[in-house]
């Protein structure tokens, strides 16, 4: 991967219930050790972080129940290393407990070297694949598109559900 661009991912979710409400507690309990797991993964650059260790507290569109999750990464696999072979599949096959239902809640895109990505920019991204499907703008793990600069992308296929 060229160090001149890096992957950023965004989900988002609509929570069932407030992040200090007992059918939430197990996601909130492993939400240090997750994101820990995801600092100390190989092509880990950056999360987005509220107030605390997280961004439970950075509400999208004044909704306290729907949540980023923001990152970047130095490249697909490295993201997809994490994802879908780490200690967070655990946590990622529970989601159902926890968060309602969206047809869409994931989005990749390459960003520059350095480059911090805003939520606004992340649900950008969103609306984009969701209104033109996977492109070089926005894709998924499944039809990957590679950086600017031309490296050729393998599909990480999502090995947790």
């Amino acid at each position: 991967m060229s160090a001149k661009f890096h992957l950023a991912q965004v989900n988002v979710g609509r929570l069932k219930a407030p992040i200090d409400h007992p059918m939430i507690k197990d996601f909130a309990d492993n939400l240090d050790r997750i994101n820990a797991l995801a600092e100390a993964s190989p092509g880990f650059v950056w999360r987005l972080t509220g107030e605390g260790n997280n961004a439970t507290d950075l509400a999208i569109d004044s909704d306290p129940l729907f949540i980023p999750n923001l990152s970047v990464w130095s490249d697909i696999p490295s993201l997809g290393a994490f994802v879908y072979r780490s200690g967070h599949v655990e946590i990622m096959r529970r989601r159902r407990e926890w968060f309602e239902h969206m047809d869409l809640y994931m989005a990749l895109w390459w960003v520059p070297a350095g480059h911090t990505p805003t939520v606004e920019e992340a649900l950008e991204k969103l609306a984009h694949l969701e209104a033109h499907g996977p492109t070089p703008a926005a894709f998924t793990f499944k039809v990957p598109f590679p950086a600017p600069s031309g490296e050729v992308v393998a599909p990480e296929l999502d090995e947790c559900a």
